[in-house]
């Protein structure tokens, strides 16, 4: 490329820069339209159970096998995660701990499988970058 290329180049872009092509709108469509939401959202203020799933919790599969079975469409997992995000929801956490959870369990798990999973701590004290020099004060 010759000086004189870019030169032309920078001028032309300075004069009016290049026309940008023309919008052709989003990158794909919602797989549901507003009332189809509409319809989603009232299915799953009924709950995971309505739908024969045991738990109180939505997940992204359960939300996209009821659109699956409610609408016969396909979306991925992502697709599902944007659709949901684009309609305000969010991922949320429970507001409480799960009734069977066993404290004494984790307890135990806390107290006696965790130190031997969890790696050793690095002792303090003098440190070197250098494999043959050990640190110094």
């Amino acid at each position: 490329m010759s000086e004189r290329s870019v030169e032309r180049w920078r001028r032309a872009w300075w004069e009016g820069g290049m026309p940008a092509p023309p919008s052709k709108g989003p990158p794909r469509a919602p797989k549901l339209s507003g009332a189809q939401f509409a319809q989603l959202d009232g299915e799953l203020a009924r709950g995971p159970a309505a739908h024969g799933w045991e738990g109180q919790r939505w997940t992204l599969v359960r939300i996209k096998t009821v659109i699956a079975r409610r609408f016969r469409i396909t979306c991925s997992m992502v697709g599902v995660w944007r659709l949901m995000h684009l309609h305000g929801w969010s991922r949320q956490c429970p507001a409480r701990r799960a009734l069977e959870r066993d404290e004494h369990a984790v307890e135990l798990w806390r107290k006696e499988i965790w130190p031997r999973v969890e790696a050793p701590r690095r002792r303090s004290g003098l440190t070197s970058s250098s494999r043959t020099r050990p640190g110094s004060r």
